[in-house]
């Protein structure tokens, strides 16, 4: 990495050197931009231009703080301890325009805040933010929940356009896009603002309005990132991605205009922000997207089996693939599986449009064979197989006060003998936690699985799409053995939900349509292999990342990859969730949409001033998005 950024910075020196003075000493010399302005620099914007863009914002400009800076100057301060308890809340995190939920990335990247944030309320205030960064040639950068693992919503010595606070939802009962009248029949849809999280708009649709919308797993991702970056939910087998739902998306582009972009008014960019990843082709102010019908039952099934031995474990993996193959693989199932390295097989599913009957049905054969098998398998700690009400779901008062009678089903277990241990441990083992500040909305919580995600340090992370090929009966052994191998050197997480193989065929026809690397499309699985730690951040007494270990967990990863790459190819990688440093990222992440969206990126945003790092266009672009190269 060090050794890239090297050669590059003499690449750019000699450029530089070639020029006429006075071509080098303005950033806006000729045609094209040579570097972004930052605070030091000369054409940094004047108190009096700040004030002006103040006030055409309606005074909604502020100086970006840091609050990790109370901890370093006085790490046993109450500031600082307070600071410690807030950072696991990702509620607190994301209401700071200079916190980003992950704190950075060995040898990659760190949270920086940028030096102002245009507080966007609307439209209008997007377009001044965008304006005046083209004007003065800053860096610009887009955050509504700060959820990037990347760092795609981060910059240092930048303007940030802050969407947090647009937050409105909006139900419709017949929406059409606009232009698109008598071409396009009208459907149920949902508006929602860029800065709006999931939770929200599950509260919206499904516990008030008794319907569905496709969108992230995580109570307080942001719908915007998710859906530009393609949209995997728990449920995308039944319902698609959230990319291949979006109806139509409010934007402001670089040339400061607010446009709608749908099916029938440009089309082209419309496809783009389907997936093109987020923060490439213009800033987004509300997003469209359809709704469905809600199934009577959302269900949950979650254990951990043990093997005693390699050869056992071996035996559990195959046994599950074809399990898998057989009754999972279609539109009811969802979510994921872990392969640990520790000979245990953690099962973390949801379904939808079981009942409690039909999910005992679909499992009662592995169970049946786990029960019996002379190999001496274990169910250690808590087991749940039940269904709840759909639309209850994300309703935090009704899940406190009926899950464990919901998923522990004394009469569901078919394991009796761990039964009241069972029950005890739910009540200890909390489903999720709440915003506890003052003020905070009963209704905000967070799943206690996406907790370890707060104030996170990566270590490593890449993702792979698994083809179905691989769950075909002569290639079960084969799949079985190499998630053997692979978890030798880190645990893998294979989520189905985020290969479409097996989906509904409505659901295969609009991600078709996106710009989502086709591989989605005939994966049955995304393979996600992830290390690292938290919180953390460099700089802390006691809290610094471990970079030794960090870089040593890097290689462990890169090398289960290449055992699963051995089986599965080179198939791409989920831009949403993926490696920092993935080589050939273009491909991986978009295929043979790649050329298009290029086309499309130079024709609304031809001088990049919208940068994400491996973000369409980003090649032309130093690593930190300020150097044209």
């Amino acid at each position: 990495m060090r050794r890239r950024e090297i050669l590059t910075g003499l690449s750019v020196a000699s450029v530089l050197a070639l020029l006429p003075r006075a071509a080098s000493a303005d950033p806006l010399a000729g045609r094209g931009l040579i570097r972004r302005v930052r605070p030091t620099d000369a054409g940094w914007p004047k108190a009096d231009e700040w004030a002006a863009l103040k006030a055409r914002v309606d005074g909604n400009l502020i100086p970006v703080s840091f609050p990790i800076d109370v901890v370093k100057a006085a790490p046993n301060s109450v500031a600082a301890r307070q600071f410690g308890k807030e950072i696991r809340n990702p509620y607190y995190v994301a209401d700071q325009p200079g916190l980003t939920e992950t704190f950075g990335w060995v040898d990659a990247w760190r949270t920086q805040p940028s030096v102002y944030a245009v507080v966007a309320r609307n439209a209008d205030d997007i377009a001044a933010a965008v304006n005046f960064a083209r004007d003065n040639n800053l860096r610009l950068v887009i955050k509504g929940r700060g959820h990037s693992y990347i760092g795609a919503s981060n910059a240092p010595d930048s303007l940030l356009i802050w969407t947090r606070h647009m937050t409105d939802v909006e139900m419709h009962a017949a929406f059409v896009p606009r232009g698109c009248e008598g071409k396009i029949a009208p459907q149920p849809a949902v508006t929602m603002g860029a800065g709006t999280c999931w939770l929200k708009a599950y509260e919206a649709v499904t516990t008030e309005g008794g319907r569905y919308v496709q969108g992230g797993g995580c109570t307080t991702v942001g719908v915007a990132g998710l859906i530009l970056g393609g949209g995997f939910g728990s449920f995308s087998k039944r319902y698609g991605t959230g990319a291949g739902n979006l109806l139509e998306a409010e934007v402001v582009t670089a040339d400061g205009r607010t446009r709608i972009a749908n099916a029938c008014t440009h089309p082209d960019l419309f496809w783009a922000l389907k997936g093109g990843g987020g923060g490439s082709f213009a800033a987004v102010s509300k997003l469209t997207v359809r709704t469905h019908d809600l199934p009577e039952y959302f269900g949950v099934t979650n254990f951990k089996i043990k093997a005693p031995s390699d050869d056992a474990y071996r035996r559990l993996l195959r046994e599950f693939v074809s399990f898998y193959s057989a009754h999972l693989f279609n539109q009811h199932w969802g979510e994921q599986v872990h392969v640990r390295g520790d000979n245990i097989l953690e099962i973390d599913l949801l379904s939808q449009g079981l009942n409690d009957e039909q999910l005992r049905a679909v499992w009662q054969p592995f169970l049946d064979w786990v029960k019996s098998s002379p190999l001496g398998f274990s169910i250690p700690g808590r087991f749940a197989n039940g269904s709840l009400p759909a639309r209850r779901m994300w309703d935090a008062g009704w899940l406190a006060e009926h899950w464990p009678e919901i998923v522990y089903p004394r009469n569901g277990n078919p394991f009796h003998a761990i039964l009241d241990d069972v029950l005890v441990r739910v009540m200890h083992e909390p489903l999720f936690h709440r915003d506890d500040r003052p003020g905070a909305a009963p209704s905000d919580f967070w799943w206690d699985a996406d907790g370890g995600q707060v104030g996170w340090y990566i270590w490593g992370y890449d993702s792979l799409w698994m083809p179905a090929s691989l769950l075909a009966s002569n290639s079960q052994g084969r799949l079985a053995d190499t998630l053997f191998a692979a978890s030798r050197h880190a645990w893998i997480e294979l989520h189905f939900n985020k290969g479409l193989a097996g989906a509904r065929p409505e659901a295969i026809a609009a991600a078709r349509d996106t710009a989502t690397n086709p591989a989605v499309l005939t994966a049955f699985a995304l393979a996600i292999v992830a290390n690292g730690e938290g919180p953390a951040y460099p700089g802390i007494p006691g809290h610094e990342p471990e970079v030794a270990r960090g870089r040593a967990a890097a290689k462990a990863i890169g090398r289960c990859m290449e055992r699963l790459r051995a089986v599965a190819g080179q198939s791409g990688s989920y831009v949403n969730e993926t490696n920092y440093f993935k080589k050939g990222w273009r491909q991986a992440f978009w295929g043979e949409s790649y050329s298009r969206l290029a086309r499309i990126k130079q024709k609304y945003d031809p001088d990049g001033l919208f940068f994400a790092h491996h973000g369409v266009g980003s090649e032309e672009w130093s690593s930190d998005g300020f150097t044209k190269l």
